[in-house]
């Protein structure tokens, strides 16, 4: 990065900060801090719903996740559409009834105290550790890439943040992820577009050869648990994921009940249940062409560069250039049998390109297999090795391959998401810890200003959280990936108490409190213990949750006494 690039990064990132801090001082009335003026039109809720669920690792991390494993990852989204129907239909009519600030509240009105706690506290700790991975995410591979030491990176991303959410609230929120989301999709748009001016083969070709690597296979019918991604987990799996999270979870709430009328809600939700699956399908399309890309462009060994060079220092076998050898070997083949299996298939000959493109296929493997002994390489030179190199590519696509002052607008795109996100995650944090602990515990009658003053401090101190948990965080999986597990393993009881809350009338408080712990405990043991694809605890956290509820109602409790809220 150049002068350029970092003018154009810190001229977008503290512009739209300064402007969201300047547009909403002075914020003290309890409600429009916490929802907004509520005069939001429908377009600015859809955006800022996207804006909430699209952190920095959708658009750093997923391009990486089509790049190595393809077009499946979209099945996680199928029961996205649905679920967002079923919220607009179910859940929004019934907070903006009852005037809430948070979810959790409907939950106290419908059972009891400790049930309205119970749900706000397993929000608050799995949208905690969440809020962590958004800062740690993009944090840990920015400063990998453009040099920068990952503990600054991290608190430079998140004390922005902190201060434009804790000044504002929801009403800076808002506002700025119009902007933020503006910036995004124009560097995304961008990066698309150089890429098919460079990519040195067709769309057709290209197309072509992500099929012969099955990176096109979208949908997976197979009934396997174990597959990650399935059109069945996605669907079902999905279904109770997405209605979790957009139905029950604060940080998305708290975007759509700010809307002008139910009218102006329901829009906003749809908007996001029409362009989801899009969006999603075309950022791993993006991955998918770099696949293509890089296979006839030289290709590192290993993406994530900074830490190879580092196992290369530390290699007393020296090891490591003989690896480097035989890779840039093994592409050279590779993209030589590619080239024959394009022209056999322009020459119509099906018999040497079915050929060609065999051999294609065992090269590689055979990368794939060298690539895995350099990782082993790489984590024997440092253990505490973080992220998955896949989460690599698409940033060393544009630090290598864009002109400067467009390589400022993708990296000020990134920090764009991981702020929008992060915004609307603190906000939500401050607010539920205010709203359903301080003012239901604490201090009942207080003024609109001292609860204003004490939404900005809780706020401030899951910011501090968050940077906390990412300075020390160390994470394995793709990134993508780790985010929708966290939310996987406590999003399916969290969905159930709404669940029961809504339709299930005769279930009380204290039966369905029971029946949560239960469940959680038992997907906490399920996941610790076997192995199937983490979309399924939605479900069978879910699942458990109700089924317990009405088995602990049924032999323990009275029926007829529970419902209180209609």
């Amino acid at each position: 990065m150049n002068l350029l690039d970092f003018l154009v990064l810190i001229g977008s990132m503290v512009g739209i900060a300064v402007y969201g801090i300047w547009r909403t001082q002075g914020r003290r009335d309890l409600s429009t801090y916490l929802k907004g003026d509520q005069t939001v039109g429908w377009v600015t809720i859809g955006i800022s719903v996207m804006a909430t669920q699209a952190s920095a690792i959708t658009f750093i991390s997923t391009p990486g996740q089509g790049f190595q494993d393809g077009l499946g990852f979209v099945q996680n989204y199928f029961g996205l559409p649905l679920a967002l129907i079923l919220v607009a239909a179910v859940f929004l009519p019934m907070y903006r009834r009852l005037n809430l600030y948070t979810a959790y509240e409907f939950l106290g009105r419908r059972f009891d105290a400790k049930t309205r706690l119970l749900g706000a506290g397993l929000f608050l700790l799995q949208r905690g550790l969440a809020a962590g991975i958004t800062i740690y995410a993009p944090a840990i591979i920015l400063s990998s890439m453009l040099g920068w030491r990952l503990d600054v990176t991290i608190v430079l991303t998140g004390v922005l943040v902190i201060i434009y959410t804790v000044v504002g609230g929801c009403e800076a929120v808002n506002l700025t992820q119009k902007y933020q989301m503006a910036v995004i999709f124009g560097g995304m748009v961008t990066a698309l577009v150089i890429l098919l001016i460079r990519l040195p083969a067709s769309l057709m070709d290209a197309l072509t050869v992500a099929g012969g690597f099955q990176k096109l296979h979208a949908v997976d019918f197979s009934l396997d648990v174990k597959q990650r991604y399935t059109f069945w987990s996605g669907l079902l799996g999905g279904l109770f994921l997405s209605l979790s999270y957009f139905g029950t979870d604060q940080s998305q709430v708290q975007r759509y009940i700010s809307g002008a009328s139910l009218r102006e809600s329901r829009l906003g939700l749809m908007f996001n249940a029409v362009l989801k699956i899009p969006m999603q399908f075309g950022i791993l399309m993006l991955g998918v062409l770099l696949f293509v890309f890089y296979q006839f462009e030289p290709a590192p060994l290993f993406f994530n560069q900074a830490a190879w060079r580092q196992a290369v220092a530390s290699d007393a076998t020296h090891s490591a250039p003989a690896l480097d050898q035989q890779f840039a070997k093994l592409q050279g083949q590779k993209q030589r049998h590619i080239q024959a299996w394009l022209a056999a298939k322009h020459a119509g000959d099906q018999s040497a390109a079915a050929q060609a493109r065999a051999q294609a296929l065992v090269d590689g493997a055979h990368s794939d297999a060298l690539r895995e002994q350099a990782r082993t390489a790489m984590l024997a030179a440092n253990p505490g090795l973080k992220g998955n190199d896949a989460d690599y590519v698409f940033i060393t696509f544009i630090l290598n391959f864009l002109p400067h002052g467009l390589i400022g607008l993708l990296v000020a795109a990134f920090f764009a998401a991981a702020l929008s996100s992060k915004a609307a995650e603190l906000n939500a944090l401050g607010s539920t810890t205010m709203i359903d602990f301080y003012q239901h515990l604490v201090k009942r009658d207080a003024t609109d200003a001292h609860y204003v003053r004490m939404t900005k401090w809780f706020t401030l101190f899951w910011g501090l959280v968050a940077l906390g948990f990412a300075l020390f965080c160390h994470l394995a999986e793709n990134l993508i990936q780790a985010v929708n597990i966290v939310g996987s393993i406590f999003y399916g009881v969290v969905l159930a108490l709404f669940l029961v809350a809504f339709f299930i009338r005769w279930v009380g408080g204290t039966a369905i409190f029971w029946a949560a712990l239960a469940a959680q405990i038992l997907v906490f043991v399920l996941y610790f213990s076997v192995s199937i694809s983490y979309l399924w605890y939605n479900f069978i956290g879910c699942a458990a949750c109700v089924g317990f509820s009405l088995i602990i109602q049924t032999g323990f409790f009275k029926q007829g006494e529970a419902q209180r809220v209609r």
